[in-house]
C-alpha cells in the first residue's frame, strides 16, 4: 500500500506495484503494474514515481539517486528482453508516458521510439524486416523529441509530412515508402538543429533521460495546469512517468493500435466500444489524425487477438468493477495491454453503468450513489433539441459527448476565447483537435471535429469536461486557414450559427429548438421509467435519487419567493422553503407605496403607507404557505438597502433638472430627489440594510411579521399547517435581535388573541457577518435558529464586493492560481468555513436544538453540501433547480462519511 512505501525509491518495476499504490505510481503506471500482477500481456517495463517529480520541480534536477536507480532497472529491462537500449544491430527501444494520479488526457507529454539512431535504425529494419517500418519510427521518433523535449513549433513537422505527401500524390502516411521516410527524417533532423540549436542526439540514453525530464516538465505546462484547474485537480501532486519497451502497432497489416471501453462511454450500454487503426502507433489513434474503424471490425481483421482482448475486457471490468477504459497494441498477431484505467464517461453514461453493476451484484447501492455527482446530474438537466423542430442536416459523425449545443462557427481556439469573453455562444471546429486547444474547448457550447473517433482527444476531454462533442464527420470539410467548412454545396463561413447534438452525431444549419431534459420531466412529475433509452436513463436517476434520499442526513428547502417557484421547488424534491426575500415582493406596481413610505415626513403618513402594504404582503405569505403547506417557510424581512426602491440617482437628477429648466417640475420628483440624495451611501451593502432598517423605520419589520402571522392564521383556521420561520437579516450583535423579537413577539401574541389560533412561529437570524458568526454564542440566547447567507459571508470576509470583483479580477486570480475555484461558487472552506464551523460549535453550544441552515447559493454547490453536512447543519437551501443536485450530494455526502467510519 502506499503508506508503506519506501521513502528512498523513485523506481518501481511493473512487477512491484499495485492498483492502489496510484499517488506514487500514477493511475498510468499503478494499473500497469495491477495488469502485470493478472497475468496479463503487458510489456516489461518500470515506474519513476510522483516522488521524484516532486523533487524535480521543487529543486530544478532529479534526485540524485535517480540516475542510478533507472539505470539498474534498464539493465534489468535490457537483460530480460535480450538486447540493449539503442544497440545498433537489434535495438532495445522504450517509450516515455505521463501519468498522473489523475487522468489528464493529452494534456502531459509523451515520446516513442527512443534508442533509435542514425546507427541504430538499419539494425531495426533488419530485425524486423520491414525497412519502412524502421524509418517510420525513426522519423515518428525526432517530430515527437522534437516537439516534447526540444519545443520546436510541432507545425513544421506536419508541414514537411504533408508536402511530403502531396508530392507523391497520396493523402494517408501509411502510403508513404522507405525511400521517403529517409527523406523526411533528414528534413526532420534539419527543422530541430534549426529551431533548437542543437543536432537531435544519437545516444539513446540522453534521449531518455531528456525525454523523462521533459514529462516532468509537463505538469507544469500551461494547458496541463489549466486542465487540472478546469477538473480541480490539485497542482501538488505531480506526475509519475512510465518507461516501458516498445511494442509496434506499425509493423504492417498484422499490426495496429486501439482503444477500448469495456462499455460505451457515451450511452452507457453493454457491447463492443472503441477505435483500431491498423498499421499505426497509439499516438495516431489518440491524436485524431487517421480515422479509424469500429472496434468489432477487428473480428475480422485478427479474429484470435479480438477475441482474446474480449476476454481480457471482461477480466478487468470485473476486477476493476467500473467501466475500463483500454490502450492496446497488437503487434504481428500478438495483443499487447498498454494501460488500463477507470474510463471517463457521460453524464448519462455514468447513471445507467452505476444501476447495471448493482444489477449485476458487481457493487452495492452505496457505492453507485458515490460513482456518479451533482454535476453529472446537473448535465442531465440541460435542455435538449426538439425532435419535431424542422430542420436542415448538414451531416453527422460520431456521438462523442452528449448535449444539444448551439453557437456560432469558429475555427480556432482564440476567436472562440474572444468571442465568448465578449458574451458571444460558439462553437469550435476543427479537423481534429491537440492539447493546445483546451482554452477554446473550455469557451465553447461545443466541439466538432472532422476526424477522429470516440476515443480521439477532443471526445475524451469532451466528456471530462461535460461538453457537447461531435467527432469523426468525415462529410465536413474544415478548412481553418480560410475559416469555413464545407458539405455538398453549402459553405458555413466563420460567424454562421450551427448546431450539434452530441447524442445523435446530428449537425445542423442554423439554431435548432430545445425541450426540456427528460429528467427535468421526471422530478416535474411529467414522466415514468418505460422501455425507450430516454426512460432507462430516468429510471437509473430515479433509482440512485430514492436510494440517496434515503440514506441522506441534510434536508433540501428552495429559495423562492413566490408560489409558482415554491410549487416547482416542491415538484424537484424541496422540503420547505429555506429563503423567501421579502424584497422580491416589493417591486412592479408596489415600488411606488414603497416609495411613499421612504418620503413619509410623519407617523401618519408612514403608517398609512405600512397599512396598505400589510394586505399585499399578507397574499403573498398566504398563497407562499398554501404552497408550502406541512412544510417549513423561512421569510426574510426585509434586507436591501432602500435606495434601491428609488429612482436611479442621474436619471431622476436630470429629469429634475429638465423640468426646472422648463419651469413645470414635479414636486414629486423633487421630494424624491432629497430622499434619494439623503439616502445616498458610497458602499450601501455595508449601510443602511437588514435590521437596521427595521431599527431605524418605525413599524416596517412589525407590519411584516403582522402579514406572516395573519397569513399563517388564516392558513391554520382553514385547517392547513402553516410552519413559518421568521428571519431577521444582517445582525451584527445580540442586541439588535433582541429589540426586533421584542417587537415581533408582541405582534405575534396580538395576532393570536385576533384571530384564536396558537401560532407555533420561530424567529432566528442570518449569519452573514463575521461578527455574528464570532459572537454566535451570545446570539444563539435570542434565536431560535442561524441561516447561514454564504453571499454576504463571502463578500465579507473577503472584502470582495460580488458584482464587481467577479467580472474584473477573478479570470487573473483563478489563472494565477490564488483560486481553485471562486470563493462564491464553492465554499472557502479554510475562511469562511471556519467561521461557519465555530458559528455551529458556539450556537449549539449555547442553544443545543439550535436549528441551523444556510441559504447561500452555496447551497446548492456539489461540493460546498458535502461540507455543510461534516459540520452538522441541518438543512441546506438553494434555487428550486438545484435541488435535485443537493439531494444527491447529500446522499453522498452521508454515505461517504458512513463509509469512511466503517474503514
Amino acid at each position: 500500500m502506499s503508506e508503506n512505501k519506501d521513502p528512498q525509491k523513485f523506481v518501481y518495476d511493473f512487477t512491484e506495484g499495485n492498483k492502489d499504490l496510484k499517488d506514487l505510481l500514477g493511475g498510468k503506471g499503478a494499473n500497469l503494474a495491477e495488469m502485470t500482477n493478472l497475468g496479463l500481456p503487458v510489456p516489461p517495463g518500470f515506474t519513476i514515481t510522483t516522488e521524484a517529480c516532486k523533487v524535480y520541480l521543487e529543486s530544478g534536477q532529479a534526485p540524485k539517486a535517480l540516475r542510478d536507480e533507472v539505470s539498474a532497472h534498464l539493465a534489468a529491462l535490457e537483460e530480460r528482453m535480450a538486447k540493449k537500449l539503442g544497440q545498433a544491430d537489434d535495438p532495445l527501444l522504450v517509450s516515455v508516458r505521463s501519468g498522473a494520479k489523475f487522468s489528464m488526457p493529452g494534456m502531459m507529454d509523451t515520446v516513442l521510439n527512443i534508442g533509435l539512431s542514425d546507427a541504430s535504425v538499419a539494425g531495426l529494419a533488419t530485425q524486423s524486416g520491414d525497412e519502412r517500418f524502421a524509418w517510420d519510427s525513426y522519423r515518428r521518433l525526432i517530430q515527437m523529441f522534437g516537439k516534447t523535449v526540444l519545443g520546436v513549433d510541432g507545425d513544421l513537422f506536419e508541414e514537411a509530412l504533408e508536402e511530403a505527401k502531396a508530392a507523391k500524390g497520396i493523402t494517408v502516411d501509411t502510403d508513404l515508402a522507405a525511400a521517403d521516410l529517409k527523406k523526411l527524417v533528414k528534413q526532420f533532423k534539419k527543422i530541430v538543429e534549426a529551431q533548437a540549436g542543437r543536432a537531435f542526439p544519437q545516444d539513446a540514453r540522453e534521449q531518455m533521460d531528456l525525454a523523462i525530464n521533459a514529462v516532468f516538465d509537463s505538469w507544469n505546462t500551461d494547458r496541463a495546469k489549466l486542465y487540472r484547474r478546469q477538473e480541480r485537480i490539485p497542482g501538488d501532486l505531480g506526475t509519475a512517468v512510465n518507461v516501458c519497451s516498445m511494442v509496434f502497432g506499425n509493423l504492417g497489416p498484422d499490426s495496429g493500435t486501439g482503444v477500448a471501453f469495456t462499455r460505451d462511454p457515451a450511452s452507457g450500454h453493454q457491447g463492443v466500444y472503441g477505435d483500431y487503426l491498423q498499421n499505426a502507433q497509439g499516438e495516431d489513434v489518440v491524436a485524431g489524425i487517421r480515422n479509424t474503424v469500429p472496434l468489432a471490425d477487428l473480428e475480422s481483421i485478427d479474429k484470435k487477438s479480438y477475441d482474446q482482448l474480449m476476454g481480457i475486457m471482461e477480466t478487468l471490468e470485473n476486477h476493476y468493477k467500473d467501466l475500463c477504459d483500454i490502450e492496446f497494441t497488437i503487434e504481428r498477431g500478438q495483443l499487447w495491454m498498454l494501460q488500463t484505467r477507470v474510463g471517463k464517461r457521460t453524464a448519462g453514461a455514468a447513471f445507467r453503468i452505476a444501476t447495471q453493476l448493482v444489477d449485476q451484484g458487481l457493487i452495492d447501492e452505496a457505492e453507485a450513489l458515490q460513482r456518479v455527482n451533482g454535476a453529472q446530474l446537473a448535465q442531465l438537466m440541460f435542455p435538449r433539441f426538439d425532435d419535431e423542430a424542422r430542420t436542415q442536416l448538414l451531416g453527422r459523425g460520431i456521438a462523442a459527448s452528449p448535449g444539444a449545443a448551439v453557437g456560432k462557427a469558429v475555427f480556432d481556439s482564440y476567436t472562440a476565447i474572444k468571442w465568448s469573453r465578449s458574451g458571444e455562444k460558439v462553437i469550435l471546429i476543427r479537423r481534429e483537435t491537440n492539447p493546445d486547444d483546451l482554452e477554446g474547448m473550455i469557451a465553447a457550447e461545443g466541439i466538432l471535429t472532422s476526424r477522429g473517433g470516440k476515443t480521439s482527444h477532443a471526445a475524451v476531454v469532451a466528456r471530462g469536461m461535460g461538453k457537447t462533442c461531435v467527432c469523426g464527420a468525415e462529410d465536413l470539410e474544415v478548412d481553418t486557414k480560410r475559416r469555413r467548412m464545407t458539405v455538398g454545396g453549402t459553405v458555413i463561413e466563420e460567424g454562421d450559427l450551427v448546431s450539434i447534438d452530441g447524442s445523435t452525431g446530428k449537425v445542423y444549419l442554423g439554431e435548432v429548438p430545445v425541450v426540456p431534459s427528460p429528467v427535468v420531466e421526471y422530478f416535474e412529475g411529467r414522466m415514468h421509467a418505460g422501455a425507450d433509452d430516454a426512460d432507462e436513463l430516468v429510471a437509473a436517476v430515479h433509482r440512485i435519487m430514492a436510494y440517496a434520499d434515503r440514506v441522506r442526513r441534510l434536508r433540501v428547502r428552495a429559495n423562492a419567493d413566490n408560489a409558482e417557484d415554491a410549487l416547482r421547488a416542491r415538484r424537484f424534491g424541496a422540503q420547505g422553503i429555506g429563503l423567501c426575500r421579502t424584497e422580491h415582493m416589493f417591486l412592479g406596481e408596489r415600488r411606488e407605496m414603497v416609495e411613499k413610505l421612504i418620503l413619509a415626513d410623519t407617523d401618519d403618513e408612514r403608517e398609512n403607507a405600512l397599512a396598505a402594504l400589510l394586505p399585499l404582503q399578507k397574499a403573498d405569505f398566504i398563497e407562499l404557505f398554501e404552497s408550502m403547506d406541512g412544510l417549513p417557510v423561512t421569510v426574510r424581512l426585509l434586507d436591501p438597502p432602500l435606495h434601491e426602491f428609488l429612482p436611479d440617482i442621474t436619471e431622476l437628477s436630470v429629469r429634475v433638472a429638465l423640468a426646472e429648466s422648463r419651469k413645470d417640475a414635479n414636486e414629486n420628483d423633487l421630494r424624491l430627489l432629497q430622499a434619494v440624495h439623503k439616502l445616498h451611501e458610497q458602499n450601501p451593502m455595508l449601510g443602511l440594510r437588514g435590521v437596521r432598517l427595521g431599527l431605524v423605520i418605525p413599524g416596517l419589520f412589525a407590519m411584516q411579521v403582522r402579514a406572516i402571522a395573519e397569513a399563517a392564521a388564516h392558513r391554520k383556521n382553514a385547517k392547513g399547517d402553516p410552519r413559518a420561520e421568521i428571519m431577521i437579516p444582517l445582525v451584527g450583535t445580540v442586541q439588535e435581535l433582541e429589540i426586533v423579537r421584542e417587537e415581533a413577539d408582541r405582534v405575534i401574541a396580538e395576532v393570536q388573541a385576533a384571530t384564536g389560533t396558537d401560532l407555533k412561529l420561530t424567529i432566528g437570524t442570518m449569519i452573514e457577518l463575521p461578527r455574528a458568526a464570532l459572537t454566535a454564542a451570545q446570539i444563539a440566547e435570542a434565536a431560535q435558529f442561524f441561516s447561514f447567507g454564504t453571499n454576504d459571508l463571502t463578500q465579507t470576509v473577503w472584502g470582495f464586493s460580488r458584482d464587481d470583483v467577479e467580472a474584473s479580477f477573478f479570470t487573473a486570480y483563478l489563472e494565477k492560481g490564488i483560486f481553485g475555484v471562486s470563493p462564491f461558487e464553492t465554499i472557502d472552506k479554510d475562511g469562511v468555513g471556519s467561521l461557519v464551523r465555530s458559528a455551529v460549535e458556539a450556537g449549539r453550544a449555547t442553544r443545543p436544538d439550535l436549528k441551523l441552515g444556510v441559504c447561500g447559493e452555496h447551497g446548492g454547490d456539489p461540493e460546498s453540501v458535502h461540507f455543510f453536512h461534516e459540520v452538522g447543519l441541518d438543512y441546506v437551501s438553494c434555487s428550486p433547480f438545484r435541488i435535485p443536485v443537493a439531494r444527491l450530494e447529500a446522499g453522498r455526502a452521508a454515505a461517504g462519511a458512513r463509509a469512511s467510519d466503517s474503514r
